[in-house]
């Protein structure tokens, strides 16, 4: 019977995957092996909101349920990724006096609550509170003050949080497929989880993931998260701008943006054409393959020149040593990451899963893949730090049962 496995949930607009994996026992090598990957079409979700809460049990349940079967095992918890554009961060500081001669835990638990303390909204949830850094004594940079001498802690905590009834619809779902959220994790953070290193976090990196209505960004230096924020676009903008230009339907847009896509237009042969549906039932006609890339270079350049306008907002974009991480499905597009050292000036790379993890690992090695791992990841990080939060063939049996019963009686 295996123990301590963790399960992650990416429910994203158009499709959900499910990542379970095995977290390491040895604490000297911590890592995840992979066990198990699922995929289901998203059904019931119309961008952030929730149009069908059974369609959406069911993709949830479907993708689980592949994965499980994959790896041999059953979860009875997720940790699942929520996002959109009602999500909220912001920086916030707690200030304690040192209660003896030195800070103890205690002084650092009293802070972080000074620093969650900040008046929200009826209709708002704390999703994150993630420490910073500490001060003591106004001596910054502090990463663990436990042990020092000081009469003053400060601590820096990053906030994030969200619509209540985002999160609530998201545990609805999950809980009627037979599981629960042991922890909803913005996605941002879940993906750079997956696909940045300590070492680019420490230089200065943004990962921008590229999912299917929304791209994600997470900005990091000094090992610090220093900018989050979810821009209202993604692949299903590049296959509307295909639907127009080249007066098809969206099946045949997708497919198109799929199998001839390319972001980068100079790497398309000019003379190299594709079949298209004509105006009549029954008709080709030959499209340019280099058409397809123009329209899809010139929605991406817009894209990416929003991106590069949130970090030059923010103040960041000459502190990125390390550059651009793109992931995410659209992120998969030939000729993306060209465009992309283009438009930001900057080294530019692929994201991928990888670090850290074995088993399957390949099954996941993929960007659409990065937040579902990301996911995964972050319940292993906390496993390794608590010793809660993993699943055991049993334990899943039995929360399986209850939450069964739950919805009967």
């Amino acid at each position: 019977m295996r123990a301590n496995l963790i399960a992650g949930l990416d429910i994203g607009t158009t499709r959900t995957c499910a990542v379970i994996g095995e977290v390491s026992g040895d604490p000297r090598r911590p890592g995840l092996t992979i066990l198990g990957v699922g995929q289901a079409r998203t059904a019931g979700l119309r961008g952030d909101m929730v149009t069908n809460i059974e369609e959406m049990t069911e993709s949830v349940r479907s993708s689980l349920k592949e994965a499980e079967l994959m790896a041999g095992v059953s979860v009875d918890r997720v940790y699942a990724g929520i996002g959109g554009k009602h999500v909220r961060a912001s920086t916030s500081m707690g200030v304690v006096a040192v209660s003896e001669d030195e800070v103890t835990p205690d002084d650092v638990e009293r802070v972080h609550v000074v620093a969650r303390a900040v008046a929200l909204p009826p209709d708002r949830e704390m999703i994150h509170a993630i420490p910073q850094e500490y001060r003591v004594d106004h001596q910054r940079g502090v990463g663990d003050p436990r042990g020092m001498a000081g009469v003053r802690l400060e601590a820096e905590v990053f906030l994030v949080t969200s619509a209540i009834t985002t999160g609530a619809n998201i545990r609805k779902a999950v809980n009627r497929a037979g599981y629960r959220v042991q922890e909803l994790v913005l996605e941002p953070l879940a993906g750079s989880r997956a696909v940045l290193t300590e070492d680019e976090k420490e230089v200065g990196v943004c990962m921008v993931e590229m999912g299917a209505t929304t791209t994600d960004i997470a900005a990091f230096y000094e090992g610090k998260i220093r900018h989050v924020a979810i821009l209202p676009f993604g692949g299903t903008t590049l296959t509307a701008d295909l639907v127009r230009g080249l007066s098809v339907p969206y099946a045949e847009a997708q497919k198109a943006k799929e199998h001839h896509g390319s972001a980068f237009a100079q790497l398309v042969d000019p003379r190299e054409t594709v079949e298209m549906p004509g105006p009549s039932p029954g008709q080709t006609r030959a499209v340019a393959r280099e058409l397809i890339a123009h329209v899809l270079e010139q929605r991406l350049d817009e894209m990416f020149g929003l991106v590069e306008k949130q970090l030059h907002d923010a103040e960041l974009m000459d502190h990125l040593g390390a550059g651009i991480v793109l992931t995410g499905g659209t992120a998969a597009l030939p000729g993306i990451v060209e465009l992309a050292q283009q438009i930001f000036a900057a080294p530019v790379r692929l994201g991928v899963p990888r670090e850290g993890l074995g088993g399957l690992a390949d099954s996941v090695g993929r960007p659409r893949f990065a937040i579902a791992t990301g996911l995964a990841l972050w319940g292993a990080d906390r496993f390794q730090d608590t010793g809660e939060g993993a699943s055991t063939l049993t334990s899943g049996v039995l929360t399986k049962l209850g939450t069964w019963l739950k919805e009967f009686f």
